[in-house]
């Protein structure tokens, strides 16, 4: 049977049809933006979400350039809910823009990225130069955007660089002037050349303000300036406009970029309306897997890449389901999480960075099945994400990381029970998250550790162990394989030993071995062993027999062949964030005797 291919990456709704990708229809949403009649929607959900491909479909199914295209909606769902809405297909002059390259070190980096998406769109349009529509001063500041919009080594030579510096802050302010209006005026001059008012569409519109505030230098107060005047002019104060559609990660505050549009028509992720077409319903995607011969593959989808709640509307992670087909269609044998390599998380970084005890247990009980009751609130200022823990809440929530289970309201607050949403988001708590915590623990000051394990010094050995564990999630704390790989972790770095783990040596596998260069140095062998769950009263029995067992199994042999004549041993016994260490000491030249040190 021949399939049809799957569109992955595929954003151009043209090449989509055209090419004969596999596509899940989505054209109702016309339908539903033509009958509510909003003037500026924003459309706010998870990356990779299929935004940037409803953005083309709309693109091409408004304007008047693409009229060449309007068989593409032929046999789909537009086309069979009545003639009042093809009165609209390819009637409107469409300025489309995308924001997702407006990124840089600094300001001006990123507003000339800025300027170049914007004056392609000018270049898309150029035909309005030659229109006798248009006043003369209007083509010259056309032209001007233009030729501006594209960077341009200067030749200009000055007599200091305060000079150059002076000169070149003032045309970045003055195209800083010029750029902020240029969406309203483009909208201007088409409604001029065409009679008809403008439909303005814009994706990925919260991409410049995040990369101005996790820059490493922070410029966001200027990318904020700009941003302000930028939709400020268009949506707020534009007789030219017919509607305006912009897609997001996030919804940002209105008092931040949208002061004073109060006609603005926020769609986010706990909206009750336009749920079903961002992302695959569970009809959809049972249909996807019906058309590719993987009915068999139903269950292991759902846990892997379902559990998302747009308003009531439960749906798939598109971009992780096309990739999963893929793999199935070629052999794979396992799902993958595929979401975590395309998703941004500089927000989720930060905020980890700066995670208290309480935090981090809640982390712990989400990754263990568990739901969490939070505060959630729509509006996000970059500037105040790092005032409350909060708000780490709220950027996990609206970012796809957390999804809700139900709602409630105390007092004036809306509360939330949140959960992970599947199998793919758990795979990030437990790599990516671990990982961002584990860098926490290294950054550490090992140096009173290290002394301690080099001299017998079990208590000081204990607290510093206790103090890393409470830095690190311990959401696998049933596994002795955690412990053992967080202590390979923390002793990596002693100066002048090499550290190996479950060697065979003896009559066993040891644990962890750290040897010294000169074998004048003590040697170590580390034996780790866990209590049971909520018996802590175990410490002490399970430290002992984790120190017994390195003398039963002769796991210190190696060592002596190698000629290491001191070799301290330890049992280490970890209970969650706890732990009790006892030890021994052999010293090879005085026959072998065990000296007993303990905590």
């Amino acid at each position: 049977m021949q399939f049809k291919p799957l569109p992955i990456g595929v954003e151009n709704f043209g090449d989509m049809i055209r090419k004969k990708y596999y596509y899940v229809d989505k054209t109702l949403m016309i339908k539903e933006l033509i009958d509510k009649g909003g003037y500026v929607n924003v459309f706010t959900r998870p990356r990779r979400f299929g935004k940037s491909l409803n953005i083309s479909m709309l693109q091409y199914y408004f304007e008047n350039l693409k009229k060449e295209d309007a068989h593409l909606f032929n046999d789909l769902k537009i086309e069979q809910v009545g003639k009042q809405y093809q009165v609209h297909q390819n009637n409107y002059p469409v300025i489309k823009l995308s924001l997702k390259a407006g990124e840089g070190t600094h300001f001006a980096m990123a507003f000339a990225k800025l300027k170049e998406e914007i004056g392609s769109e000018f270049n898309r349009h150029q035909y309005l130069l030659k229109s006798e529509k248009l006043t003369e001063n209007q083509k010259k500041h056309y032209q001007y955007i233009i030729e501006k919009s594209t960077p341009k080594l200067s030749v200009e030579k000055f007599e200091s660089l305060q000079e150059k510096q002076q000169a070149e802050q003032a045309e970045l302010e003055r195209q800083i002037t010029v750029f902020s209006g240029s969406l309203k005026f483009l909208s201007q001059c088409l409604e001029r050349y065409y009679d008809k008012k403008v439909i303005i569409l814009i994706d990925e519109y919260d991409v410049p303000l995040e990369k101005a505030h996790f820059a490493k230098k922070n410029y966001y107060d200027d990318m904020i300036g700009f941003i302000r005047a930028f939709f400020g002019d268009a949506l707020k104060t534009n007789d030219a406009l017919e509607f305006a559609i912009l897609t997001g990660c996030l919804r940002i505050s209105k008092e931040t970029i949208f002061t004073g549009l109060n006609n603005l028509n926020i769609v986010s992720i706990v909206s009750h309306e336009y749920g079903e077409y961002f992302g695959f319903t569970e009809e959809e995607m049972s249909t996807m897997l019906n058309d590719y011969e993987l009915e068999e593959k139903e269950q292991e989808a759902r846990e892997w890449y379902n559990g998302y709640l747009f308003g009531e509307t439960i749906v798939y992670n598109p971009w992780s389901v096309l990739k999963y087909l893929a793999d199935m269609r070629n052999r794979e044998p396992f799902p993958k999480p595929h979401w975590s390599n395309t998703s941004s998380n500089s927000i989720i970084r930060e905020l980890i960075a700066i995670a208290d005890d309480e935090t981090k247990a809640e982390i712990e009980h989400l990754i263990v099945g568990e739901t969490i009751t939070k505060p959630i609130h729509e509006d996000i200022v970059y500037g105040e994400i790092t005032d409350s823990m909060d708000n780490l809440w709220n950027f996990l929530f609206f970012t796809g990381y957390l999804k809700k289970v139900s709602k409630k309201q105390i007092g004036v607050h809306n509360y939330f029970d949140l959960t992970i949403p599947n199998k793919e988001i758990l795979y990030i708590y437990e790599s990516r998250i671990r990982k961002w915590f584990d860098a926490r623990v290294k950054e550490a000051d090992m140096t009173n550790l290290y002394t301690a394990v080099l001299n017998q010094d079990t208590p000081t050995f204990e607290d510093e162990l206790i103090n890393l564990l409470g830095e690190s999630i311990s959401y696998m704390d049933s596994h002795e394989n955690f412990y053992h790989g967080f202590l390979t972790g923390v002793l990596r770095g002693i100066e002048g030993y090499r550290i190996t783990s479950n060697r065979e040596s003896g009559n066993g596998r040891g644990d962890i071995f750290l040897r010294p260069r000169s074998i004048r140095k003590p040697a170590i062998i580390i034996e780790v062993k866990m209590t049971k769950k909520d018996r802590p009263q175990d410490l002490e029995k399970q430290s002992e027999k984790a120190l017994a067992q390195i003398e039963e199994k002769k796991y210190y042999l190696e060592l002596e062949q190698e000629g290491y004549q001191t070799i301290i041993k330890y049992g280490i016994a970890f209970y969650a964030k706890d732990c009790m260490i006892k030890t021994k000491i052999l010293n090879t030249r005085r026959n072998k005797n065990d000296t007993d040190k303990s905590s």
